[in-house]
């Protein structure tokens, strides 16, 4: 593959909390249509490197490219505007709307019966229709999840970044989140994403990369990622 079909760089970032080094000249690429995951253990970086690419936080060093373009430093708004969905570990939703209507509340450059419209369609695609007119609050945690990823995708994204979106829920459910973004990934979607969960990193994932005390000690197919020593040491 060519370095064209990156949808997403990240180049060299480094990143300084009160002098302690979260981040140190991580490098990571992600092809278009692929499933990318980054794995690691607690403390490792994962989160800081993801909330640099989503621009919730700005890298001391380094750049971050999307679709071509240099964003290091936009706000997670110009983020957004260029392409990228996101999820969040601890659900966003708002409590008081219903499903439809927090999926709508989120909707963009149409008018309220396309969003609507457009609601109806993710929810019956995630299979979570008879939870249309639910409350937020009254959601399930893996309800949850499923609706965070909807609402992501009503911007219609190029790019998908989940934060750990099979932590704390069943097998089940897992692999039907799976099945969803594979099927996304057959219409054009790119998913990027950081999780726990090594049995879906390592059976479903395109391209695995590894941290360790802020810096990636391995990347590369699932099968070869796994037996690498490095992350044999550091993570298992």
């Amino acid at each position: 593959m060519s370095a064209s079909e990156d949808i997403l760089v990240a180049d060299k970032i480094s990143k300084r909390f009160d002098g302690r080094v979260a981040l140190d000249e991580a490098s990571i690429s992600v092809k278009r249509g692929s499933i990318t995951g980054v794995i690691g253990p607690n403390g490792s970086g994962k989160s800081t490197l993801f909330n640099i690419i989503a621009g919730t936080l700005t890298p001391n060093s380094g750049r971050v490219h999307i679709q071509g373009q240099d964003v290091t430093g936009s706000s997670a708004a110009e983020i957004c505007r260029r392409g990228v969905g996101r999820t969040f570990q601890i659900s966003r939703l708002f409590g008081e709307m219903t499903v439809v209507e927090n999926l709508v509340a989120i909707a963009h450059g149409i008018d309220d019966r396309a969003a609507i419209r457009r609601a109806l369609e993710l929810l019956e695609f995630l299979e979570i229709t008879a939870i249309a007119d639910k409350w937020g609050s009254e959601l399930s945690y893996g309800q949850r999840k499923l609706v965070e990823i909807a609402r992501a995708l009503m911007l219609q994204p190029a790019i998908m970044l989940l934060d750990e979106p099979f932590a704390g829920i069943n097998p089940r459910l897992q692999n039907r989140i799976v099945e969803h973004l594979r099927a996304l990934c057959a219409k054009g979607l790119t998913v990027f994403f950081i999780d726990h969960e090594m049995r879906i990193v390592l059976a479903e994932c395109d391209v695995v990369y590894v941290l360790a005390e802020g810096k990636v000690i391995a990347s590369g197919p699932p099968e070869r990622v796994r037996d690498d020593p490095l992350v044999l040491d550091a993570y298992f």
